[in-house]
């Protein structure tokens, strides 16, 4: 009996070891004066890491919000290096122009000068969170209050989905617009439905990277981080919720395979190698 449960217990045990096929391995982590960082954006042509700092209240109109910047290897090069924002949030690069997603604008900085070079207005909006953008130049960003995703083009923002659940996450990868709502990781499909990529992932989706060209890093604001396979399939890799450490709008380097997390009210970012 003891033989056949000892048998038992080893075969689970690779099994386990077979299934969990990725995990992370701690870099670094910043010092902690960030202001509530929400996003961190991997600038891979300037080596510098964009982090939007909320800096007050999330969702708060009060012009407290501002962008840092970091090296690659975790230092702070500054606080502030863009201000003016209220509740910064998703950024996409799109050229020299940092599109950064901010309540009702998408505040658009110039990254060569680090200056503010205009704010797009997105009509309707009350809660603009991530950003993304086509290679066309088409930016999307999402509106988690009024569950809708924006297209802004030529400056101009216009509806492209609405009646969601309440989407955060976006990606635009080999042609085609992802989105994360309401648990799960789903693509847009050229009428504009959604197909599911991968569901039932606990806790409010936030962040989405590339890692292959069917798999994907998911993180949830609560503070986990989740490995999404083609198949549907998912598998935890960090859970930092007992700790009460956030895991918000995460970056990927794919050169080094460093996943870089916001800790939110922590005020730190802290950098994981994906093994």
């Amino acid at each position: 009996m003891r033989t056949a449960l000892t048998i038992l217990l080893a075969t689970l045990a690779v099994a386990h070891a077979q299934a969990q096929s990725h995990r992370l391995v701690k870099k670094w982590e910043s010092e902690a004066r960030l202001k509530v960082p929400e996003s961190v954006y991997v600038d891979r042509e300037r080596d510098v890491l964009y982090v939007s700092n909320i800096d007050g209240e999330p969702w708060g109109d009060d012009k407290q919000g501002s962008i840092g910047k970091l090296s690659m290897d975790g230092e702070i090069e500054s606080v502030d290096w863009v201000t003016g924002l209220s509740a910064p949030k998703g950024m996409a690069l799109v050229g020299n122009q940092l599109f950064v997603a901010d309540l009702q604008h998408v505040v658009v900085i110039d990254v060569d000068k680090g200056a503010i070079v205009k704010r797009i207005a997105v009509p309707g909006a009350q809660g603009l969170n991530d950003v993304t953008a086509a290679a066309n130049g088409t930016v999307y960003v999402s509106d988690s209050a009024e569950k809708k995703v924006f297209a802004i083009e030529d400056e101009v923002a216009r509806v492209h989905l609405e009646n969601l659940k309440g989407p955060n996450g976006l990606l635009y990868h080999r042609g085609s617009l992802l989105v994360l709502d309401s648990g799960g990781v789903y693509r847009v499909t050229e009428t504009r439905s959604l197909e599911p990529i991968a569901t039932g992932i606990e806790g409010a989706l936030d962040g989405i990277e590339p890692v292959e060209a069917d798999e994907f890093v998911v993180s949830t604001w609560q503070g986990t981080i989740h490995y999404v396979k083609g198949d549907g399939t998912h598998e935890l890799l960090l859970d930092t919720r007992a700790e009460k450490i956030n895991a918000a709008d995460i970056g990927y380097d794919p050169r080094t395979r460093v996943i870089y997390v916001p800790t939110f009210f922590k005020n730190s970012v802290v950098a994981y190698e994906l093994e």
